[in-house]
């Protein structure tokens, strides 16, 4: 491994001119922010239970920096930069049907229907004709409401929908147009609960000049089934599956405010980060037999020596879920349904006296919102649609970072000596999202860099992820490639040495000349094997610093809840590339379980 300094020049073309701006030059890319992943009035569930009143047009507003109502009381508002795009992914399930309740309900003192009237107009609803002239023309409104805030170059405003598919567990995905052309009606879970029959839906659109794509979320909810062996009607996963997966789901949603779905200690228990932002309970008991990502990556490799396809080639985004409008990507800025610092769990009220006794929250688990990272020549529909279909996309836990990864033979030989390393990369290689095919028994090398959010913390740490399948089963394992401070990666166990950053938990406060702005690696594989299939990806790693419960605690001058997470260590992760070793033989044994170690 060596680091690899890119400078101020080669920096200046990683980003491409500032998020949010015009157009970027080509074939470089710049980094687009986004929320993939937002619900305002017209989901059912907003409207019932968050009393919402914001339409997509407040999403869209948010996004672009304007304030908007919280449904309690309060303006949202986001601290920071505007992001480059948004969909509003409103669930398809009875788009609509709040339209129908706010027509003509008796008001009660705050202003919102009273519970009665939504009870009988629901009631009246759903027993009739109406639902489906409602959900066509919520869905009109949705896509209009996206037309009139579309900026091309400056800000885009994608066409998307909620599938929300409960079949045994959470097989929800969000559906994305690539332009405004739509279906009168979206494909939903009334339409069919299994995931397999909103894809074929979506290549009859293609067929038909629409193109769309969906992103499945909350793995960690899936009960098991988001990555299984088998197709959801029962039948042994196979090629067809396969292929229909693969064009259908380019990424995945690996972070959202109700948890990571990186991946689970109890799934990788020899990665230290691995237990983050998990969301601890499901239906009454722990949460370990949801599906996670990178369990997800490892069937793929098995699957993949079966039937010759790996179904699970997925790309990472993060998101926000929010049902407000608005996602809280910033820590110091948090918000959700609950109003107040004692209403989130962070905080108890004087008349308490302390903790004890004190009833945490259910919404004290969950995190601040993830973003969208897309590479993309332009901020267009199109452009950032067909980064979206090649995975060259990245998540982050909220804060702008930046993160590529580069694979390919002879890059650490040949990128030093380039002008221009991110077009040498482009040439010579591929970027994330990409595919390796073997060449012989050369090792390929990897070019990873990473840029801090000037509104958020320095970098500790750069990492590769790397799964490969070794015997039958697949193992995983954590390299530390770049090190803040000069320091360097241990031989032996690939660790960075603690920098000594830490923060302060009365104040938020954290050590001054700790981190870093910028780090990058020219990285190989020390235990390569020519024959081995295995995926790597980037993870980037900031100093500690305050989570959302412990701002709150701060700020009404109480210690933090002993019962959460008083810090956090705000990441980023790349989509993988996969390499496939030169003739591989798809055709072996049964696979056997995952399995996880050196």
């Amino acid at each position: 491994m060596r680091v690899f300094r890119l400078g101020w020049a080669a920096t200046v073309l990683l980003l491409a001119g500032p998020a949010g701006g015009g157009e970027p030059p080509a074939p470089q890319r710049s980094a687009y922010f986004g929320d993939l992943h937002v619900h305002t009035m017209y989901s059912l569930d907003a409207f019932m239970m968050k009393k919402l009143r914001t339409r997509p047009d407040d999403a869209y507003r948010f996004a672009k920096g304007e304030a908007i109502p919280h449904p309690r009381g309060g303006r949202l508002q986001l601290s920071g930069p505007p992001l480059d795009f948004l969909a509003v992914t409103d669930h398809a399930e009875f788009l609509g049907a709040a339209l129908a309740v706010l027509e003509g309900a008796e008001e009660g003192a705050a202003g919102y229907p009273l519970p009665q009237a939504v009870r009988r107009a629901l009631g009246r609803l759903f027993k009739s004709d109406r639902m489906e002239a409602l959900m066509r023309e919520a869905w009109r409104r949705t896509i209009a409401a996206a037309e009139r805030h579309n900026a091309p170059g400056r800000f885009t405003a994608l066409v998307a929908y909620e599938y929300t598919s409960n079949l045994g567990g959470n097989l929800h995905r969000n559906v994305i147009f690539k332009s405004a052309r739509a279906p009168a009606l979206p494909f939903s879970a009334e339409h069919s609960l299994d995931p397999e029959d909103l894809w074929d839906w979506l290549d009859r659109l293609r067929r038909d000049g629409i193109e769309a794509l969906a992103i499945p979320h909350n793995m960690d909810k899936s009960d098991g089934l988001a990555f299984s062996q088998a197709t959801w009607k029962g039948a042994l996963l196979d090629r067809a599956f396969a292929e229909k997966r693969r064009r259908n789901e380019p990424v995945a949603e690996i972070i959202q405010e109700k948890g990571s779905s990186e991946t689970h200690p109890a799934l990788s228990p020899n990665d230290e980060w691995a237990d983050f932002q998990i969301f601890r309970h499901y239906d009454g008991r722990e949460n370990f037999m949801g599906d996670y990502w990178r369990k997800g990556l490892n069937a793929g490799l098995l699957i993949e020596r079966r039937i010759g396809l790996n179904p699970y080639q997925l790309g990472a985004v993060g998101g926000s879920d929010s049902h407000l409008g608005a996602g809280a990507f910033e820590e110091a800025n948090f918000f959700k349904t609950a109003n107040t610092p004692q209403d989130r769990g962070a905080a108890h009220s004087p008349e308490q006296g302390g903790w004890a006794g004190f009833q945490t929250p259910h919404i004290a688990s969950h995190g601040t919102a993830g973003l969208a990272g897309i590479w993309a020549e332009r901020n267009t529909r199109s452009a950032l649609f067909d980064a979206l279909r090649r995975r060259e996309t990245f998540a982050t836990s909220g804060p702008r970072l930046r993160v590529r990864l580069f694979g390919g033979f002879g890059l650490a030989e040949r990128l030093p000596g380039e002008g221009d390393p991110i077009a040498a990369a482009y040439a010579q290689g591929v970027p994330m999202g990409g595919l390796l095919a073997g060449r012989g028994n050369q090792a390929p090398s990897f070019f990873v860099w990473a840029l801090r959010d000037p509104n958020s913390g320095r970098l500790q740490r750069l990492q590769i992820v790397k799964g490969w399948l070794r015997d039958g089963a697949v193992r995983e394992q954590v390299f530390d490639v770049a090190c803040a401070d000069g320091a360097a990666p241990a031989a032996g166990n690939h660790r960075c040495p603690d920098n000594g950053a830490r923060v302060n938990l009365s104040d938020c406060s954290t050590t001054n000349g700790k981190g870093a702005v910028e780090l990058s690696a020219l990285w190989k594989d020390p235990g390569f094997s020519a024959a081995e299939p295995s995926y790597y990806y980037a993870r980037v790693l900031e100093n500690p610093s305050c989570r959302w419960s412990t701002w709150d605690a701060v700020r009404a001058g109480v210690a933090p809840n002993p019962a959460l997470p008083p810090s956090i260590q705000e990441r980023a992760w790349s989509s993988p590339i996969w390499y496939a070793p030169p003739a591989a033989d798809p055709t072996v044994a049964e696979p056997q379980e995952t399995q996880v170690g050196g």
